[in-house]
């Protein structure tokens, strides 16, 4: 077969992957114990869920969409 007729190479795919590698551990880093009626969390509010979380889902999603833009080198 002829590489050229490939969108993707293989640099594409591994980019990809690590992006939604990435983004799985944002969505790790966000989950937690959350409050309930009865009693209140105030973990909810902590700077791991809700600044360094996202920023980390952000830059995932971000090296995602680069991987797909990427163009393969010839």
């Amino acid at each position: 077969m002829d590489k050229r007729n490939f969108a993707f190479d293989r640099v594409n795919y591994i980019l990809l992957a690590v992006g939604m590698a990435v983004v799985i551990i944002g969505f790790i880093l966000m989950s937690g114990d959350g409050s309930t009626e009865a009693a209140y969390n105030p973990d909810i509010f902590s700077a791991r869920r809700i600044k360094v979380a996202p920023v980390v889902c952000l830059a995932g999603f971000v090296s995602m969409i680069y991987a797909v833009i990427r163009k393969p080198k010839n």
